[in-house]
């Protein structure tokens, strides 16, 4: 029986698992193309490469998605069944609330395992094909649009504007055509009343067949006034203008430019980054003494060095006092070398520790970032089976099945669960709290609340039934005229 009872359960989780799960993860992408949309439009990406995109984003929403869908396939479940009076005929039998639940637990539990490979194997190949691709798009030139009556300056040294432009697209006329290529102004200029654009079969290049038009040149010499250039004009009655349109080609980035970013690799090379890192660092906070070295005497492992130090450490020189400043005791013609030679050795001195200090907040900040991305690898595996531990006891107290209620509470939960994630990520990034407790403090403020409604479940309390705040709320109101009377 229980055999058969631990099929059923794990049927009746499966479809609304699958369905839930593509569907958040559908939002999830849409919302990616919401966000990108201004930079997306306009790029003249062939289908293939949305295709592409979209794969590849979809890939590495896959751990966000997980374990919203098991919250809310988990809440749909128990609440169906409780809805069906399906739990009260389970525990009449003898069964408990657990013993019911441990099926699904050991399937969350293989889920959990084929989503850590998952994060740890494929998330970082996604992640490297998309943003490397996302990179090629942001960074690619729009697609040209000449519009009349407004200058385009897509393309490289040329201003064009046309005065109008005919139904078909391509015949324009009142052609005005500034060419910067000289990088000395506007002193190339085209004038034409009409003329066909007409661009190439490989659209490498776009032609302005022009027609009954003008050119003006004039030609820069050196050491001469402006209103002295020569000029040249000429009249032409067709003239083909050709523009270079390969800057608005599609290009793709080398991969392996972006190999060694934290995103891109799995646990064991997160774990071998840090540890050379920390290595790094501790280089460079060592280096302090040996920076300082060439500016402070005093630290030079030298004989003279040493006889001094030994000196002023036993009391062996009487100090000498002075009076007036150093300076006073120094030949008048040393005095000025002796001030710029001390204020460049500060300097020097001041930008070495600054670059040194430098170099340690880039290494502390990318060992952070390394950290927080190794904890996420395990962090998001584990969010699945805790908020199954949330979403199991949570349907069978609500007793609410469908994606009315159900969908209600995992959202809450969800958003819940995500802000303490984001906001455990942002403290460790900041150093606020140290890696691992700002990565594992929405499992640490969410277990208790997870045990808490098992706990619940088990006793078959009604907190998220409306009767029961209905019946305290008669309660209270009950109340209110006797304390009324009682005061009168």
């Amino acid at each position: 029986m229980l055999k058969k009872l631990d099929i059923l359960i794990i049927r009746s989780f499966v479809g609304p698992f699958v369905v839930t799960f593509f569907v958040s993860l559908f939002v999830l992408v849409m919302q990616f193309f919401w966000l990108y949309m201004d930079e997306l439009i306009g790029k003249g990406l062939s289908i293939w490469m949305i295709l592409q995109l979209l794969v590849y984003m979809s890939t590495t929403l896959v751990p966000l998605a997980l374990p919203l869908s098991i919250l809310l396939a988990s809440i749909m479940t128990f609440g169906d069944m409780g809805e069906n009076f399906e739990l009260v005929a389970i525990k009449s039998s003898g069964i408990s609330l657990l013993r019911f639940m441990r099926p699904l637990a050991i399937f969350i539990l293989g889920v959990c395992g084929l989503a850590f490979i998952f994060n740890n194997n494929i998330i970082p190949v996604a992640n490297l094909k998309a943003l490397s691709l996302l990179y090629d798009v942001r960074n690619s030139k729009p697609t040209l649009n000449i519009k009349p009556d407004q200058f385009n300056n897509d393309i490289q040294g040329f201003s064009i504007r046309v005065g109008s432009k005919d139904k078909d697209g391509y015949t324009i006329h009142d052609i005005l055509i500034y060419d910067h290529t000289d990088l000395v102004g506007n002193n190339k200029v085209i004038l034409a009343k009409e003329g066909v654009m007409m661009p190439t079969a490989d659209k490498q290049a776009l032609i302005f067949r022009l027609k009954d038009g003008w050119r003006y040149e004039e030609t820069y010499e050196h050491n001469t006034h402006a209103a002295d250039y020569p000029q040249t004009r000429m009249h032409f009655a067709r003239w083909d203008k050709v523009f270079d349109l390969s800057a608005f080609n599609f290009t793709r980035t080398n991969q392996d430019l972006f190999k060694n970013a934290y995103q891109m690799m799995d646990a064991s090379q997160l774990s071998d980054a840090i540890d050379s890192i920390k290595h790094t660092r501790s280089g460079t906070t060592g280096a302090a003494g040996a920076l300082l070295a060439p500016y402070i005497s005093l630290t030079n492992s030298t004989k003279d060095a040493e006889k001094i130090s030994a000196a002023l450490s036993k009391d062996t020189i009487a100090p000498k006092k002075y009076s007036g400043t150093f300076l006073n005791y120094l030949p008048a013609g040393k005095r000025l070398a002796t001030l710029q030679t001390t204020n460049n050795n500060i300097r020097n001195l001041k930008s070495t520790l600054d670059n040194n200090n430098l170099m340690d907040k880039l290494q502390r900040e990318n060992l952070l970032k390394f950290s927080v991305e190794y904890h996420r690898k395990f962090t998001l595996t584990f969010a699945c089976m805790l908020l199954f531990l949330i979403g199991a006891p949570l349907g069978a107290i609500i007793r609410k099945g469908g994606l009315g209620m159900p969908l209600v509470f995992a959202v809450a939960f969800f958003i819940t669960f995500h802000i303490l994630n984001i906001t455990g990520e942002k403290l460790a990034k900041s150093a606020t709290l140290p890696p691992w407790g700002g990565m594992w403090m929405s499992t640490a403020i969410l277990f208790p609340i997870a045990i808490w409604l098992i706990v619940t479940a088990r006793n078959d309390s009604r907190i998220f039934t409306k009767e029961m705040y209905m019946k305290v709320w008669r309660a209270i109101t009950n109340r209110l005229p006797q304390k009324t009377k009682t005061i009168a």
